[in-house]
């Protein structure tokens, strides 16, 4: 891992933050037990290891200063993505790729962000930022939710939309969910981000999964200037959690 200075801020944006959370127990002979995280953007305690490369705490003390990283692993293979990652955190951090095949896992939206992590950090053997998207809709008490994608391949913008024609309501919320891993054996921390619009008939390109059918304020994703939508998206509002955590030292 990289480390130099703290990272520039974000500005004109609320940055909030939760805290409290658990750890993940160490690795070693024995079977793992998984402990379940806590909400989002919640931090985990360090765990101290003299093997371990990532370690903020060294055992002999209780109170260090802490290392803040200058380049992050963004696990993808969404080329799309990670355009928007990197135009986002350009200025603040150094954003790397890497495409690891991560098995799906079903469940909340944290709870998937957080599995996801855990086995992309064990796959590369090191830190890694991940990102899950879902789409909930209103009249349908969340769904798609974390399984837009799936519903996406297999019905496409104009099934999507039919899954709401019997409702009045087509309030959607657009949510991203980044989570990201020290290394194996880490508990994950996630960063949130939640954008509310509607769902309408498809206008825009169309190469950028659900952009056409997700109005905000009288303009769908896909019809939006990249650097407008990358103000206001769920996507955005997650990575500037993740930059308020690294400018504040990872604590």
């Amino acid at each position: 891992m990289t480390l130099l200075s703290t990272p520039r801020t974000l500005p004109g944006v609320d940055q909030d933050r939760s805290a409290a959370g658990k750890r993940c127990p160490r690795r070693g002979g024995a079977k793992i037990k998984r402990r379940s995280g806590s909400g989002v953007g919640s931090i985990p305690s360090r765990r101290n290891s003299n093997s371990n490369p990532t370690l903020l705490f060294p055992s002999h003390s209780t109170q260090q200063p802490i290392m803040t990283l200058t380049k992050v692993n963004f696990i993808t293979g969404n080329k799309n993505k990670l355009t928007e990652v990197r135009a986002i955190l350009g200025s603040v951090i150094e954003v790397d790729n890497q495409e690891v095949d991560v098995p799906e896992i079903q469940g909340t939206i944290e709870e998937i962000a957080k599995e996801k992590a855990k086995r992309a950090a064990e796959a590369i053997n090191g830190p890694a930022l991940t990102e899950d998207t879902a789409l909930e809709f209103h009249a349908l008490k969340g769904l798609p939710g974390p399984y837009i994608k799936s519903f996406m391949e297999s019905l496409g913008h104009e099934g999507l939309n039919k899954m709401l024609d019997g409702f009045e309501d087509r309030g959607a919320e657009a949510v991203c969910t980044f989570a990201f891993c020290r290394g194996p054996g880490e508990e994950p921390i996630i960063f949130q981000g939640r954008t509310v619009g509607k769902i309408v008939r498809p206008r825009g390109p169309t190469n950028f999964g659900w952009d056409p059918i997700f109005e905000y304020e009288g303009q769908t994703y896909a019809e939006m200037d990249k650097e407008a939508k990358n103000k206001i998206s769920h996507r955005y509002k997650a990575l500037v959690k993740f930059q308020k955590w690294l400018a504040e030292g990872q604590q």
